[in-house]
């Protein structure tokens, strides 16, 4: 994309405080809401959002694009996500990205500073779950009764506890 198509995408989905780089990603200074935009995929290169990155309720595939630096909550709920490579890598509010088809957490944040929410997804295993949550994880109504899912759960509450 061309720094006017750039632009015009952003003006189109009223984001504002927006400055872009040389090498045409885009760092946002506030807020970035594309929730119920009919979006399946975002065509460019987000660098750091100074607030929330929401873009649920959309026919996403691919979380390519997504920002990656974030300082607030990063949500990406309610797409046909497959996979979450392309998210941050440190998520400094909530990760939610329930209501997917995800089969795996492979791609998921290294951190996420507070809470985690992955339920209603297809998960066969929790591979690729974040090293570190430091809020609540909620992976209900997919792998609940699982020895794995279990193993996940002390280890998590131990982390929490030391």
């Amino acid at each position: 994309m061309t720094i006017k198509q750039i632009e015009k995408w952003l003006k189109k989905y009223d984001i504002e405080n927006y400055h872009i780089n040389d090498d045409l990603t885009v760092n946002v200074d506030n807020d970035v809401y594309l929730l119920y935009k009919n979006l399946t995929e975002i065509p460019f290169q987000f660098g750091k959002i100074n607030g929330h990155f929401n873009c649920a309720y959309n026919q996403l595939i691919s979380l390519e694009g997504c920002p990656k630096e974030i300082k607030g909550n990063f949500i990406c709920s309610n797409n046909q996500l497959i996979s979450l490579e392309g998210c941050p890598e440190i998520i400094n509010g909530d990760f939610i990205c329930y209501g997917n088809k995800l089969t795996s957490l492979n791609g998921c944040p290294k951190e996420v500073k507070k809470d985690f929410y992955c339920f209603y997804n297809q998960l066969t295993s929790l591979e690729g779950c974040p090293e570190i949550i430091n809020g609540d994880f909620e992976c209900d109504d997919n792998l609940k009764d699982s020895i794995e899912y279990k193993r996940y759960l002390i280890r998590y509450k131990l982390q929490k506890i030391s």
